[in-house]
């Protein structure tokens, strides 16, 4: 068993790093060709840090692996909120008052409660699929609208309305993308890595993993739960660490909702409409729902402006724990 476990670490660590270079090449190519900072913060970096999940929900629903496939999202949405917002509260204190949050969060719930309905319809469907892929579109349409009128007035009350017109752009808005190469040729092949590194980091993430399900006697939707929702959420996890750590942990909070609302409309919706999407019956008598009270819970810190303090951040990440006990012991008894 232990090439099928460097299969899946190894997978793992290809899809991250193949993410981040495909975000960092794209991110490089779209200044080159003049395209706004906030178009692309929303578009391209927001896909690209999914892409991990979107090829591991891909090649499982392609390997009729549909509990890895589904168990991946539902995981990751779980996680983004217990463990990515719990962690970095036991460093500091984490603000949920982002603007748009509460707006955002709202929007989050609703799609979630959807995304649950078409799971009782399995196999999630072309149809669906393209229903998902409608509403992520209105979503990124309202994100920017939003965006440029926020960024307009804060620009306006800083430095008068002739020069926030002067610019609309705000240069901050890729705070989070570093060492973007400076050249066309450049980024084209970091574009290339990515496109070449993912597929080939989810087909060993994907092999290992079903070969590491059957050996420990659970069904592949427990490891795409835990073991592959942990290991795609890493990277959204250590960001919001590093936050924690230097103080600037106000972005969090959307972060996270914007994570999920992309895992939810655009990985689900684009692995639809490739191929149907079976979903596992144990996923719906719990998962869904833990992932809808995550939801909730969420939209209600946002709402409410909490300060999630260390014992908040000890409390969600113990749930987390219970949570992934809970997941292998149904899967044992199932």
């Amino acid at each position: 068993m232990l090439f099928e476990y460097i299969s899946l670490a190894g997978g793992l660590v290809v899809l991250i790093i193949a993410g981040d270079v495909l975000v960092r090449g794209s991110v490089g190519v779209a200044q080159r060709l003049g395209i706004p900072n906030l178009v692309i913060g929303l578009t391209i970096v927001a896909f690209g840090t999914s892409a991990p999940e979107l090829f591991i929900s891909l090649q499982a629903a392609l390997n009729d692996a549909g509990g890895i496939a589904i168990g991946n999202v539902v995981g990751s949405n779980i996680a983004n909120v217990l463990l990515v917002l719990g962690m970095p509260a036991l460093i500091a204190a984490t603000p949920c008052g982002e603007t748009g949050a509460t707006r955002n969060s709202l929007f989050m719930v609703a799609v979630t409660i959807m995304f649950m309905s078409l799971c009782f319809f399995t196999p999630i469907s072309l149809l669906d699929g393209v229903l998902l892929l409608i509403f992520l579109a209105a979503f990124l349409t309202a994100s920017t609208i939003a965006a440029r009128k926020h960024r307009h007035a804060v620009k306006a009350a800083a430095a008068g309305a002739a020069v926030a017109d002067a610019n609309l752009d705000d240069d901050d808005a890729l705070d989070d993308v570093e060492d973007v190469p400076d050249s066309m040729p450049i980024a084209v092949i970091y574009i290339a890595l990515g496109i070449i590194g993912l597929p080939l980091g989810a087909h060993f993430t994907i092999d290992g993993a079903t070969a590491i399900a059957t050996e420990w006697g659970v069904s592949d939707a427990v490891i795409g739960l835990t073991v592959i929702a942990i290991g795609t959420s890493l990277p959204e996890l250590a960001t919001t660490v590093m936050a924690a750590i230097r103080q600037q942990g106000a972005v969090a909070i959307g972060n996270v909702i914007g994570s999920n609302i992309f895992n939810l409309l655009a990985i689900i919706g684009i692995t639809a409409v490739v191929v149907p999407i079976d979903v596992p019956p144990e996923i719906l008598k719990l998962d869904i729902w833990v992932m809808l009270a995550c939801a909730l819970l969420l939209t209600a810190l946002a709402g409410f402006r909490v300060y999630l303090n260390r014992i908040a951040g000890l409390a969600m990440t113990a749930a987390y724990v219970f949570y992934i006990a809970t997941v292998y012991m149904l899967g044992h008894t199932a």
